[in-house]
């Protein structure tokens, strides 16, 4: 790898398959710290904070036509085989 030190900074566009791809090329350690940093970024509401209640309602959908006594009576039912 060859450094090279600037006086200025430079800017350059990438598509977010190159940056993928630039980012797959960098060793385990540096893909950590990338992936920590990302981590720490806002989350939708612009935010830092993290909050398990963030996820409420995540996957409603799923549920929307389920009776919730029956499913618990078939998984109860599944324990015994």
């Amino acid at each position: 790898m060859t450094t090279i030190t600037l006086d200025a900074p430079i800017t350059v566009t990438l598509t977010l398959e190159q940056l993928l791809e630039a980012i797959q090329q960098l060793d385990a350690k540096e893909r950590l710290i990338i992936m920590r940093e990302l981590g720490r970024s806002p989350n939708e509401n612009g935010t830092d904070e993290r909050s398990i209640l963030s996820l409420r309602g995540l996957g409603k959908e799923v549920w929307a036509d389920v009776d919730a006594n029956e499913y618990i009576e078939q998984e109860r039912d599944s324990w015994n085989g």
